[in-house]
């Protein structure tokens, strides 16, 4: 799972049971070379619907990590690229592999509380990748009100949101025993660690951006094929601010 200059098991423990903040600023030094990273496999198919839908003036990446959203969205913006993230660590890594080019809008790099975002409403594009399994389902309409309000009228909330494991498959029973894992760990160990991948279903995350003010369209990512029944492997949730 993880490259050679990737962190070692005792690394992965010290973090795993350290808090969220925490953990992510130990790992940070090492996150490009771990399966956390949302590969370029993904990106790319991001990447050329969001130069369908745009173009745009000014970006978000939420919860942006090291960076790998950001180098997104500088393909789609013209004006300013802008990285939030809790972690310090995780910023400072983004920001020493931050080289300024021509024609690359300005980027920043800011350490806020997704929950908490401080900003007005200034985005016309926000993103974010691999995060979502970091908030509650109860957080979820906090969070999403908080992105909208970063937004411009019109501005848009763009994610992929992969297709549930099928029930019995070994992705199932590997994301179930993570998440089941997990939830041992903070029942017995403080800080807590928020991270679960069975949480973020799309049928709910649609409708908690409906009643917060979003209207929703999906989009199929077909680089990323399609499940035996034909349905897509990968799709993109578009939410658009209205007015």
């Amino acid at each position: 799972m993880f490259a050679p200059q990737g962190p070692t098991f005792r690394e992965l423990a010290v973090q795993a049971l350290s808090s969220v903040e925490r953990g992510y600023d130990l790992l940070a030094p090492k996150f490009d070379h771990t399966p956390f990273r949302t590969p370029d496999a993904i990106l790319t198919p991001v990447s050329r619907a969001l130069q369908r839908l745009g173009p745009f003036d000014s970006g978000l990446d939420l919860c942006c990590g090291t960076g790998a959203g950001v180098d997104v969205l500088r393909q789609v913006c013209r004006e300013r690229v802008t990285g939030v993230d809790v972690s310090a660590g995780m910023l400072a890594e983004g920001r020493a592999h931050d080289r300024a080019a021509p024609g690359v809008p300005r980027t920043d790099w800011v350490r806020a509380d997704a929950r908490a975002l401080p900003f007005g409403p200034v985005f016309d594009l926000a993103v974010s990748f691999g995060a979502f399994g970091h908030f509650l389902p109860r957080e979820r309409p906090g969070l999403f009100s908080q992105v909208r309000s970063v937004l411009r009228p019109g501005g848009r909330f763009v994610f992929p949101i992969g297709a549930p494991a099928r029930p019995g498959s070994p992705g199932y029973w590997t994301l179930l025993a993570f998440d089941a894992a997990m939830r041992v760990r903070n029942a017995l160990w403080r800080p807590s660690f928020v991270m679960y991948y069975r949480t973020f279903r799309l049928t709910d995350v649609c409708a908690d951006l409906t009643r917060t003010g979003f209207d929703v369209r999906l989009h199929t990512l077909p680089e990323l094929g399609r499940r035996p029944d034909g349905s897509p492997r990968c799709r993109l949730v578009v939410a658009t601010r209205a007015a």
